[in-house]
């Protein structure tokens, strides 16, 4: 049962986040490149806030959308 345990280990430590060891090890020499998948992230949270806002807007502009308190059963 250990041997099955350690396995897992070498596969998360040297294996699958190999990639996250290179680029903290990168972190003194480039911020910028270190921190890739933060920005990553963070650009597709703005597109995902955008696309989000756009659709509200294209509900309003047809009246599709339904600001009654009384929508949902349990306000009424």
């Amino acid at each position: 049962m250990k041997a099955f345990f350690e396995g897992i280990e070498y596969l998360f430590v040297k294996i699958l986040f190999w990639p996250l060891d290179i680029l903290r090890a990168m972190e003194l020499d480039n911020w910028w490149i270190a921190n890739i998948i933060t920005w990553i992230f963070i650009i597709i949270c703005c597109a995902a806030t955008w696309y989000w806002i756009k659709q509200l807007q294209v509900f309003k502009a047809n009246n599709d959308d339904d600001q009654d308190t009384t929508a949902h059963s349990f306000l009424s």
